[in-house]
């Protein structure tokens, strides 16, 4: 079902949201994320897996997580915990959404520094298809308390149901799961800014 019949019908959402683990910058290796399943802001399941620091294996992991899997069927929307895993492990954001036929949305905390992150990316390998693979995930829109980019829906519907899906205070439920689970996995405890 669509994302706007289910918001019409007031029917339950199910998303999966993605989030890294803490890792130390400049470490290399890989960095494990966590994939958090929610009927609306319900725990429903997870998944697991790992991405190379400032890797290009990010998009293909998530697809591996997913395509054949049985949590696949149940979804109707992703949720990334901004559009990179691992430091500049860059998200296709396009790529995702075409193979997983699901709205795949970037959610961001604040507005990025748009400067700074170029800056950044220019420091490492291969910046400029970086930089391309950040242009292809779209406008940033400003719908507060969230910013976003998104592919396979509307920025209105993505607000409605980015809204929906928040239980109290900025971020989507999914995405504090997946964030706190990371934390407490990585460093046995989980920290206070989800």
């Amino acid at each position: 079902m669509e994302l706007d019949s289910l918001l019409r019908l007031n029917r339950v959402i199910r998303v999966i949201g993605f989030d890294d683990a803490p890792f130390l910058r400049g470490a290399g290796g890989n960095v494990p994320i966590a994939g958090v399943v929610c009927a609306g802001t319900r725990f429903e399941g997870m998944v697991w897996g790992e991405v190379e620091q400032d890797g290009w294996d990010g998009t293909d992991t998530i697809l591996r997580l997913l395509l054949g899997r049985k949590f696949l069927p149940q979804l109707h929307i992703l949720l990334l915990d901004g559009i990179a895993f691992g430091g500049f492990n860059i998200i296709d954001l396009p790529k995702l959404a075409e193979a997983l036929q699901l709205p795949c949305v970037a959610v961001m905390r604040r507005m990025p520094d748009l400067t700074a992150v170029e800056q950044a990316i220019r420091c490492l390998p291969e910046s400029q298809k970086r930089l391309q693979l950040l242009q292809k995930a779209g406008s940033i829109y400003n719908y507060p308390p969230f910013c976003f980019q998104v592919c396979g829906a509307t920025p209105e519907i993505t607000f409605a149901v980015l809204e929906k899906l928040t239980d109290c205070g900025k971020v989507p439920e999914a995405l504090r799961l997946a964030h706190l689970i990371g934390a407490a996995v990585v460093k046995g405890e989980s920290g206070n800014s989800a």
